[in-house]
């Protein structure tokens, strides 16, 4: 089960996201459902399209039973199946 202190270390496709902080201030506030996911890269579809940003510029706003959650993207710059089982 997914919760706030054990996010970084789940699945992260299928969660909604939002982009809290980024050296790209055109892309803060960017939100949408997480589609696919790579070691570097985290494709989203939201009301525009779908994007593909960069994991490890940008914080991500995660909610996660009722709470928020913001990840610095270093946390999630791995490939998804070195991240879950806790190797975070």
């Amino acid at each position: 089960m997914i919760t706030a202190e054990n996010i970084a270390s789940h699945e992260l496709i299928g969660l909604r996201t939002e982009i809290v902080e980024s050296t790209n201030s055109q892309i803060i506030g960017l939100n949408g459902t997480i589609t696919d996911e790579t070691k570097s890269m985290i494709t989203i579809n939201t009301i525009n399209g779908t994007k593909m940003i960069a994991k490890s510029n940008n914080s991500w706003k995660f909610s996660i039973d009722n709470k928020d959650v913001v990840l610095n993207g270093s946390k999630i710059s791995k490939r998804p199946f070195d991240r879950i089982g806790g190797r975070a």
